[in-house]
């Protein structure tokens, strides 16, 4: 454990102490990093309460340990570590590692923080939406409001995914899901296909629509060294960024990729790492493909880098009605980067990719769609693909301003609080 003079951050006493609660955080890449740094920038106290790192990979990172608490920062924001069982392979070991951080969280958070006084718990509601539960067991401890910010639809996302398929178990999570929804302040809604489902579990809780958006680096010139990944400086490259999985469909890549085989300069990069990452690999070398590129994981630091250096950004998902709700964090870093986007997926990011005028809209898991996309987009002259880039970028600032929106988060706690107090 790192010592308390340095792992605390910076305490300020006069302001607004929020409490982060996330099964996950950084060094894992999610959205909530940059929101947490940009609250604690904007002059409030700040600290997290979070599990040992492990995703994607499923095993604890260097550094931390399974078992035991930890203390540490970054960007003077204090983490508070609690012990949980790593994710590894498989349906059964995410849903132990689920429960791990639920059963750890009642248990030992409010030990760690029996000292500590916080004036809002606020829930980063990526899956597992479980991870709710003990923050609103705290919330209830010290008398203070939880605002969760739902980014995936529970249980809708867990059968999609394939993850439950049993009719009892869904129904099931869907009486726990209601019991969250209800016992929570104020709910936020990463998309406005959202609000419906979410109201109807609410039973009366507020519901709001609070979108993601990403740290500025992705909308500013190139600063860092880029490492040279094959098939990206070479002739038109098609960059997919994110995690590997089931949700994202990624066999439509595959197949498109198959039947541009014969254009030697067309390329298609996936960048991340997740359970499909292993069967890409092996259908890649199976066909004997040399325009489909697989390099792997890279810092989060230098993804800004990549993305602009690409000729077009490729987002994915499920043909699932439930994927149709949802918006990918990584359509708004691909507007912020400023290149033309290929969305081949349904509903509200396909909605969003097109208002915007940003890109090529074609429907889920359609190859032959995809493909024919890409060979529009590689036709186009170059000003036109820059000018879906910055129409892009454009409705970026104007609909997804990082700071704008974690001005209005703080908001957000500031009239909850004020509600709970009334």
């Amino acid at each position: 454990m790192l010592s308390n003079s340095w792992a605390t951050g910076y305490s300020r006493p006069n302001s607004m102490r929020i409490l982060v609660f996330s099964q996950y955080f950084w060094p894992e890449s999610f959205r909530i990093n940059d929101v947490a740094k940009t609250i604690y920038e904007k002059g409030y106290h700040v600290e997290v309460m979070t599990g040992k790192p492990n995703y994607p990979n499923g095993k604890i990172f260097d550094g931390y340990k399974m078992l035991g608490f930890q203390l540490d920062a970054h960007d003077d924001v204090s983490i508070h570590r609690i012990p949980l069982i790593p994710r590894g392979h498989g349906k059964i070991r995410l849903a132990i590692n689920y429960v791990s951080f639920v059963i750890s969280g009642v248990l030992f958070s409010p030990w760690v923080l029996r000292n500590k006084k916080f004036e809002v718990v606020f829930v980063y509601g990526v899956s597992p939406i479980l991870q709710a539960i003990p923050a609103i067991f705290l919330g209830w401890i010290k008398d203070i409001p939880v605002v969760l910010w739902v980014q995936d639809l529970w249980p809708e996302s867990l059968s999609a995914t394939g993850y439950i398929k049993n009719k009892i178990a869904i129904k099931l999570v869907r009486h726990v899901v209601r019991f969250i929804y209800r016992h929570v302040d104020l709910l936020l809604v990463q998309s406005e296909a959202f609000i419906d489902p979410v109201v109807e579990l609410a039973s009366g809780t507020p519901v709001k629509y609070y979108p993601n958006s990403v740290d500025k680096s992705f909308s500013e010139p190139l600063k860092t060294y880029i490492p040279n990944v094959t098939g990206l400086n070479d002739g038109f490259s098609i960059m997919f960024a994110g995690n590997v999985g089931s949700a994202q469909a990624l066999e439509v890549v595959i197949e498109a990729a198959t039947l541009l085989r014969e254009y030697a300069d067309i390329h298609f990069v996936i960048l991340g790492d997740g359970s499909r990452r292993n069967w890409l690999l092996k259908e890649v070398k199976k066909r004997g493909l040399s325009n489909f590129h697989l390099p792997g994981k890279f810092s989060l630091e230098i993804m800004p880098g990549f993305l602009q250096k690409a000729s077009a950004l490729l987002v994915t998902l499920s043909n699932h009605p439930i994927f149709a709700a949802t918006v990918p964090n990584k359509v708004q870093a691909y507007m912020a980067a400023g290149r033309p986007i290929l969305a081949c997926l349904n509903g509200e990011a396909a909605r969003l990719v097109t208002e915007a005028e940003a890109g090529l809209a074609i429907p889920a898991e359609d190859s032959k769609a995809l493909a024919t996309a890409v060979l529009k987009l590689y036709s186009m002259p170059v000003k036109e693909r820059e000018r879906l880039g910055n129409n892009g970028r454009y409705y970026y600032k104007q609909h997804f301003n990082h700071n704008k929106l974690v001005a209005e988060l703080i908001n957000h706690f500031k009239v909850v609080l004020k509600e709970k107090r009334s």
